[in-house]
């Protein structure tokens, strides 16, 4: 019981309470700039989610096989930043194989992956855990549920910008004003579920 109450706080920690891109600010230069149609959105959310779990899992690895016993704590980060990049570029290049329109759809954002503070962000609280089947568990549901909830506030923030693209908006608010306002709102409705007690 203890284990389930333990993957639930670290989903809605993850996805709601403690959400990367509407709670902590992080990664809004993607948030903002991929968000305009919900597809493109969708593809950079599960890009991202997809470098944070494997990067994690990977980097976890290394911490605790690699680093920690060979007393190199101080290469970390560029260990860490290393592992991002070689993922971020074996994304692209399946990317550019297998889904060539998504690619071109995500153009400079995708390459942009390497440097997401969403991702080193995670990873370097992925290494805090211990070396317990939970603290395994952990390395792959956090970074995981930290993805889900950055395809939640891309996906949510892409379907308002479709409607408010349709609709008429006051002269002086009309492109990235708006899309600031909206970005904000979702900030503050997000910032409700701090509160949340488990």
């Amino acid at each position: 019981m203890n284990d389930i109450a333990t993957i639930f706080i670290t989903l809605m920690m993850g996805a709601l309470t403690s959400n990367a891109v509407l709670n902590q600010g992080l990664s809004i230069c993607s948030f903002l700039g991929v968000s305009k149609k919900t597809s493109n959105a969708f593809g950079m959310g599960a890009a991202v989610t997809f470098v944070l779990v494997i990067s994690s899992l990977i980097v976890y690895g290394v911490q605790y096989s690699f680093i920690v016993p060979f007393k190199l704590e101080y290469l970390d980060l560029i260990v860490f930043i290393l592992i991002i990049a070689a993922l971020v570029q074996l994304l692209d290049i399946v990317l550019k194989r297998f889904a060539p329109t998504m690619y071109s759809s995500l153009g400079v954002y995708l390459p942009l992956v390497t440097t997401n503070c969403v991702i080193i962000y995670t990873v370097r609280r992925v290494v805090g855990y211990d070396l317990s089947t939970l603290g395994l568990l952990q390395a792959f549901l956090d970074p995981l549920f930290v993805g889900l909830g950055f395809i939640l506030a891309i996906c949510l923030m892409s379907g308002v910008r479709e409607r408010l693209a349709l609709g008429k908006i006051p002269k002086t608010f009309e492109g990235f004003p708006i899309v600031l306002i909206a970005a904000g709102i979702f900030a503050m409705a997000f910032s409700g579920f701090i509160g949340f007690k488990i």
